[in-house]
């Protein structure tokens, strides 16, 4: 976009010193054959006239010479005055650039609802962008680096830029009117500062919060996350189970995003699938193996349990979820025919 921009401008200023020159060389040659001046002369009253100085005339005009002075003045003006005009667009425009952008992202960030924000955008929140991303989820990320917004900033990659610690960049963020705050940030106490501040601002928020140590994870569950997440934890019982049920693991690791933008677990709301008001069904009625190659291996009743493997039995009650395993293909045809996109 910056480069877009200055672009414009650049082309906007060969246009103008353009006119200039032609302006110039037709002063020149207007006073050295109509007035008869040497072309000295003829350059010094181009100048002093397209410049309105003032200066006295090297010789008197006769009527001809008058009347292409009054043209050449006229002319010249506007030229003159769109030229300073263009030039100082373009020395104001890499000072107010940021801004522009900075606004035009505002203008996003304010449009958004039921959105996700990421407040750090280190190693965590990046793999957070990047699964939001692959999901189509609306984001916005907090970070005090202008360095990393600069280098990852994106059409589809919001960003806010300051300390996430301050209310107001919270609510520049939209967490008044967003879904999920994750706290990706690198100091638990940071994370919990954040955990305080988003739940007072709004108490239907959920919180998922990075922790260091395992002595923070009460302080942020207390302070208002809903869930706490110890990196280090998770990565040291992945490398154990990489040990003791490899091939499990693997095929674990494959059921996440493989590559840019292939899925193959699907969490999906029944009042999405069909009228759940009009007519319970049951998870044999919806017959997505059939229709769309998707298992479903998962089930979350209203009451928030989860059941694995559920019975093909398990009635499809307002407000509970089905969690559905299928290939990238097929999850796709899920998307399509369910219109979940």
């Amino acid at each position: 976009m910056q480069n877009s921009i200055i672009l414009f401008f650049r082309t906007k200023i060969y246009t103008a010193l353009t006119l200039l020159a032609l302006v110039l060389l037709c002063g020149i040659l207007g006073f050295r054959m109509i007035s008869g001046f040497s072309w000295i002369d003829s350059l010094y009253m181009t100048v002093i006239t397209i410049t309105t100085v003032g200066f006295g005339e090297v010789q008197p005009l006769d009527d001809a010479s008058k009347i292409f002075t009054v043209f050449l003045i006229l002319s010249s003006v506007i030229i003159v005055g769109y030229a300073l005009t263009v030039i100082t667009e373009y020395i104001l425009s890499g000072k107010n650039l940021e801004e522009l952008k900075q606004k035009k992202m505002q203008k996003k960030i304010d449009s958004l609802n039921d959105h996700i924000i990421i407040c750090g955008y280190g190693r965590n929140g990046k793999q957070a962008a990047k699964k939001l991303l692959n999901y189509k989820k609306s984001f916005v990320i907090i970070e005090q680096d202008k360095a990393i917004i600069d280098k990852h900033q994106t059409e589809d990659i919001l960003f806010v830029l300051g300390n996430a610690n301050e209310d107001e960049l919270l609510l520049e963020a939209g967490v008044d009117r967003a879904s999920t705050l994750i706290s990706a940030l690198p100091s638990d106490a940071d994370n919990l500062f954040v955990v305080l501040s988003a739940r007072q601002i709004n108490k239907n928020l959920t919180i998922i919060s990075r922790a260091s140590e395992e002595t923070s994870y009460k302080k942020l569950k207390l302070a208002g996350a809903n869930n706490v997440i110890l990196p280090d934890r998770i990565g040291g019982d992945h490398m154990a189970s990489l040990v003791v049920v490899p091939d499990l693991i693997e095929f674990i690791d494959n059921l996440s995003i493989v590559g840019e933008s292939n899925i193959n677990i699907e969490e999906i709301h029944v009042n999405k699938l069909y009228n759940v008001r009009a007519n319970v069904k049951t998870i044999k009625d919806l017959d997505l193996r059939n229709k769309t190659g998707c298992s479903v291996i998962g089930f979350k009743g209203s009451n928030g349990d989860y059941v694995v493997n559920p019975e093909a039995e398990t009635k499809l009650v307002p407000n509970s979820k089905v969690i559905v395993l299928g290939r990238p293909e097929q999850i796709k045809k899920l998307n399509i025919i369910y219109n979940l996109d």
